[in-house]
């Protein structure tokens, strides 16, 4: 389990998108920047938690995700389960503007729920006088890592 001072594999890069966002530079963003940007799976926050080590507080957590998401860094995955869980956003996501309009997938086996931002959510007619404010789109089966040899 890397402890917060390990936890940052790229430094410029995470300095570069922390400044990029306007977010200050402190231990425990990094942390959480680089525990979201390291997986290729959405994290729930005691995954997190879990991920960055004990020695943070769940409150600075929970405000950190609060601060990422409102600055367009990450982004809420929903799935099948009532657990909130969190992705890294594309490059062109900012600060209210979120461009991740795309399907998720979450695995039977591993129960990892995975972003396909290469897979556009497809277009939807509603019928009059409905408003769609939020689009998820969520697909499940068997992940390539978890597929039968």
């Amino acid at each position: 389990m890397p402890t917060l001072a390990a936890a940052a594999p790229a430094p410029d890069r995470l300095a570069q998108t922390l400044l990029r966002h306007g977010l200050r530079q402190t231990p425990v963003r990094r942390a959480v920047l680089a525990a979201l940007s390291g997986k290729g799976y959405a994290l729930t926050g005691a995954e997190i938690e879990q991920e960055i080590g004990a020695e943070v507080d769940r409150i600075t957590l929970y405000r950190t995700l609060k601060s990422f998401e409102q600055q367009g860094l990450i982004h809420r995955v929903i799935d099948d389960t009532d657990v909130l869980r969190y992705a890294a956003c594309s490059i062109e996501c900012s600060a209210g503007a979120h461009f991740d309009n795309h399907v998720h997938f979450k695995c039977s086996t591993c129960q990892h729920t995975y972003c396909l931002s290469q897979v556009a959510i497809p277009v939807v007619q509603l019928p009059g006088g409905f408003q769609a404010e939020r689009r998820d789109f969520l697909l499940s089966g068997v992940c390539q890592l978890c597929q039968p040899l």
